[in-house]
């Protein structure tokens, strides 16, 4: 099959098919929309990085024991290009495959995966319910909580945030201002 680059159509209708649970179809238009923010942010392809964002658990529901490795998998024989596929498993280094995030995207996309699982905690748990009017300070005040959000894996996202040489309350205020533009689809607009 010829390399084609795959489009948001392409990439949201792959993920459905492998993918029912809601939450999980939330988490990746979080990932989504914090990509395309930070791609906005640095400059670089607002639509490659939104589609490796919204793509990248495609294996999880399925096959969450073999995650990133039947990603790349179903990928490959989709025809995405190779630098597309090794973007969306750079996400499980160290955790499920051993492909260390190198380009800005991989570094990014590392990084602010496991956040957006702790911001939306965070949203949920104010009175609007909402990232609307969330403040990274109130993320930060969550994170020294280690029962709260506990599903969030600190540890990967505090090394993103050194691998991209970010401040973490800097990388806290970029998830939340990425996820406000899509409050609405992740159901945390209040």
């Amino acid at each position: 099959m010829a390399e084609h680059v795959p489009d948001r159509d392409e990439a949201l209708a792959l993920l459905r098919q492998y993918n029912q649970n809601e939450s999980l179809i939330k988490h990746a238009l979080a990932v989504e929309g914090v990509m395309r923010y930070m791609a906005r942010k640095y400059g670089e392809d607002e639509e490659k990085w939104g589609v490796i964002g919204l793509i990248h658990d495609l294996d999880y529901e399925q096959y969450p024991d073999q995650h990133c490795i039947k990603t790349r998998e179903i990928l490959e024989e989709n025809g995405w290009p190779a630098e597309y596929v090794r973007a969306v498993i750079s996400h499980g280094w160290g955790l499920c495959i051993d492909v260390e995030p190198r380009s800005r995207l991989e570094k990014t996309l590392y990084a602010i995966d496991e956040l957006t699982g702790l911001v939306t905690a965070c949203a949920l748990v104010r009175p609007s319910k909402s990232v609307m009017d969330l403040k990274p300070k109130s993320v930060r005040k969550k994170w020294k909580q280690k029962g709260f959000a506990a599903g969030a894996n600190r540890e990967v996202i505090a090394k993103g945030a050194e691998m991209l040489g970010v401040e973490l309350n800097e990388l806290f205020e970029d998830v939340i201002m990425g996820m406000r533009e899509v409050a609405k689809d992740i159901g945390l607009d209040g």
